[in-house]
C-alpha cells in the first residue's frame, strides 16, 4: 500500500500516526506530494486531488482520513484504534469529528491568509477561529475522556493540537486551555508524533 501525504498536513499526520501506532510502517509506504501542484499520481489516487489517499496494489484507492483510518484499522495488524462497542466507538469518532473540524478551520484560516489580501474574507476568518475557540474550549472540559489507552480520537485531537502550534502559534491556545495543554505536551512526547511532527 502506499499513501500519498505531505508532512504540513495535519489530516495526513492522523493517518501516519495511526499507522506507526499500529506497527505497520513495513506495510504503507509513503509518498510525499503537493495537492497545490496538482500532481497526476495523486488525481489517480484521489479525483478530489486532496491528501491523504491511500491506493492499494491493484490500484483501488481510498480517501477521506475518517475512511481511509477506519480501512487501515481493520486491515492492519496490531491495537485497534476503533473500538467496536458501541458506546465506546462513537465516543472516538466525536473525538475525531471536532478534530477534524478544528483542522479544517485551521487549514481554511491558512488558504484564506494566502490569498492576495484584497480577496480575504475577515468574516470567515473570523468564523473559522470562533469554531476552533469554541472546540478548544469543549476539549479543555472534556479533557479526561481523552486518556487511556492511545485511539484514534486521541491521535486525532493530537493531530489537530499540533497544527494549530505549527500554524497558528499567535492563537497561543495553551495559555487559555491548561488542562488539555497538560494533555497535548505528554501525548505529543509519543514516538508516533515525534516521528510525524511537521517541518520546522
Amino acid at each position: 500500500m502506499k499513501l500519498y501525504c505531505s508532512h504540513t498536513s495535519p489530516f495526513a499526520r492522523k493517518v501516519r500516526v495511526l499507522i506507526r501506532e499500529k506497527g505497520a510502517t513495513a506495510r504503507v509506504s509513503e509518498e510525499t506530494v503537493s495537492a497545490l501542484e496538482d500532481p497526476a499520481s495523486l488525481h489517480e489516487a484521489n479525483p478530489l486531488g486532496k491528501v491523504p489517499a491511500l491506493i492499494m496494489p491493484d490500484g483501488t484507492s481510498w480517501f477521506d482520513s475518517p475512511l481511509i483510518c477506519e480501512f487501515l484499522d481493520v486491515t492492519l495488524e496490531g491495537p485497534s484504534m476503533i473500538p467496536a462497542s458501541h458506546v465506546e466507538r462513537f465516543r472516538v469518532l466525536r473525538h475525531q469529528a471536532i478534530a477534524d473540524g478544528i483542522m479544517d478551520a485551521a487549514v481554511s484560516i491558512v488558504f484564506e491568509r494566502a490569498r492576495p489580501e484584497a480577496q480575504r474574507s475577515q468574516m470567515w476568518m473570523d468564523r473559522w477561529s470562533r469554531a476552533i475557540a469554541r472546540s478548544l474550549a469543549l476539549l479543555e472540559d472534556e479533557v479526561v475522556s481523552l486518556d487511556g489507552p492511545v485511539d484514534l480520537g486521541s491521535i486525532a485531537v493530537g493531530a489537530a493540537l499540533g497544527y494549530l502550534d505549527f500554524r497558528h502559534g499567535h492563537l497561543a491556545w495553551q495559555e487559555s486551555h491548561a488542562e488539555l495543554a497538560g494533555w497535548w505536551r505528554d501525548f505529543a512526547k509519543r514516538p508516533s508524533f515525534v516521528e510525524t511532527a511537521p517541518p520546522a
